[in-house]
């Protein structure tokens, strides 16, 4: 215990000795410099932390160059900087190394960052500042299809994890010299670079200024990627309810930008986060926008009505045969009396074992490989739902009302607010085994209004529709894309207008 405790201490004072390192400024002596960062980076142990010790032909003085060599172009430090050094003559060293950004440096701890974000740091004797040399390669997969919100017609590009390239689909998309790209680093120990992009003439200043305290209150080692980040920044964490929007596609993000949003990128996500965004835009796909009026339309309405599905039928079937027989018709009350005359379990209990199987279905689909995830759902449900029926478990009827509500769930593709209506399910089915239809509607107004009560960023959750906003009319509907003259205006824009009146 005693020899846990001073090891605790010692690391701890060694902790505190290198972060005073990083505070000190670069040292007009090459060999003061190189000591520090090679104990700071623990040089010959750390295998992929490179030195290369030159002397320049422009100046004859000694060189340091240090990098990760792991996570920078070779090739580009051979051709761009080694080479130049070793051969070029000038009178300076921006004439000399022919690389696209140079950048001073003149303390310890901003050449750690710069080492740590892919670019090469070089020292040079006699001299207080060092230069931080943009040379970063990290790897990734190229630019593919998005798999989780596929489209028929649109667009087909989805972000990769490389934060620049993510970056260049949405310049890609919008063509705007006030398309700004602000960046803040994120974490105490492994610091992440994260960009949140906006419009500067339509962003709300709030709003901005709202998500900037929010990411200065954040106090955590390291931020690796948004998933995390989203929990850090929401507004309710244990609200079962997002207040951020998840997307994987540039071009529903730049919609977004371009109606006054602001947009949250970073390395190690293929993804990016929206805000501020209320209850519709987890209902809205951008495909609606890509159809025809009618079309886009018609898909809201299915939408809309797997909505209610998902989290009412089940939940309705257990109030209504329960508590409320006499709401049925003769013939359909004569049919599930007769389905459940063997059946040993309260009908509730029946409508749960199908509905957690259902659950478990769809998580053993996911996490087993993909060749085999659709053909052990289906396999799976037959399989258990005929077993099931026949072993008198459960009813032939109660299989189908799970079928619907589990099926029903999938026509709202977005992540959050899918599980947002697999536990509101839940949470209704219990109710309407309490009092039937009293308790049910008694629970639904309770979650209406806990909804109705949440904001995000400051933005009320069921706006433009409750409190009323001028806004495009794109809430449950969208009117056709020429009728369309104002921007949401419950994020308040700084320009309301997108196209002019017609007169």
């Amino acid at each position: 215990m005693l020899r846990t405790i001073k090891r605790r201490n010692s690391n701890r004072q060694q902790q505190k000795q290198d972060n005073k390192k990083l505070n000190d400024p670069i040292q007009s002596d090459l060999e003061t410099n190189a000591k520090h960062i090679k104990e700071l980076y623990s040089y010959g142990t750390n295998k992929d932390f490179s030195v290369r010790e030159l002397t320049a032909q422009y100046n004859k003085k000694r060189v340091n160059l240090f990098f990760y060599g792991t996570i920078v172009n070779g090739d580009k430090i051979y051709e761009a900087i080694i080479r130049p050094l070793l051969e070029a003559e000038g009178d300076k060293l921006e004439d000399i190394i022919t690389v696209e950004s140079i950048k001073d440096v003149t303390t310890l701890g901003d050449a750690i960052e710069e080492i740590n974000s892919g670019n090469a740091i070089l020292f040079i004797d006699g001299q207080t500042t060092a230069y931080s040399i943009g040379v970063a390669q990290f790897q990734h997969r190229s630019i593919g299809k998005a798999e989780n919100e596929s489209l028929i017609k649109g667009p087909q590009e989805a972000f990769t994890e490389s934060l620049y390239i993510n970056v260049s689909l949405l310049r890609k998309r919008i063509h705007d010299k006030q398309l700004i790209t602000e960046a803040k680093q994120l974490g105490s120990r492994s610091k992440t670079e994260l960009n949140f992009v906006y419009i500067k003439d339509l962003v709300n200043e709030d709003i901005l200024k709202n998500l900037k305290e929010r990411l200065d209150k954040i106090d955590i080692d390291n931020v690796r990627n948004l998933e995390l980040l989203e929990q850090l920044i929401e507004d309710r964490p244990y609200s079962v309810v997002p207040t951020i929007l998840y997307t994987e596609r540039p071009d529903k993000a730049a919609s977004f930008i371009e109606n006054g949003h602001v947009v949250l990128l970073m390395d190690n996500s293929s993804s990016c986060l929206i805000l501020p965004v209320t209850f519709w835009s987890f209902f809205h796909s951008q495909e609606d926008r890509y159809l025809r009026f009618l079309y886009g339309n018609f898909t809201r309405i299915i939408r809309m009505l797997a909505f209610f599905l998902t989290t009412m039928i089940s939940a309705t079937y257990v109030a209504l045969a329960t508590f409320h027989s006499s709401m049925l018709p003769p013939d359909l009350l004569l049919a599930i009396t007769a389905s459940r005359e063997r059946v040993p379990f309260p009908l509730i209990f029946e409508v749960l074992i199908m509905e957690v199987a259902f659950e478990l279905i769809r998580e053993a689909g996911i996490r087993i490989p993909n060749p085999l995830g659709p053909t052990i759902g289906i396999v799976g449900a037959l399989i258990l739902g005929q077993a099931a029926v026949e072993a008198n478990i459960i009813s032939p009827i109660i299989v189908i009302i799970s079928a619907v509500s589990g099926l029903t769930s999938f026509a709202v593709s977005d992540i959050s607010i899918n599980y947002t209506l697999r536990i509101t399910r839940f949470l209704f089915i219990l109710a309407a085994g309490i009092f039937g239809m009293f308790s049910l509607m008694g629970a639904f107004m309770m979650w209406f209004m806990y909804v109705a009560s949440i904001k995000s960023f400051g933005v009320p959750y069921f706006s433009p529709l409750s409190p009323g906003f001028t806004s495009p009319h794109d809430t449950l509907f969208r009117k056709a894309i020429r009728a369309e003259i104002f921007r949401p205006g419950q994020i308040k824009p700084k320009d309301l207008q997108k196209k002019k009146k017609q007169s």
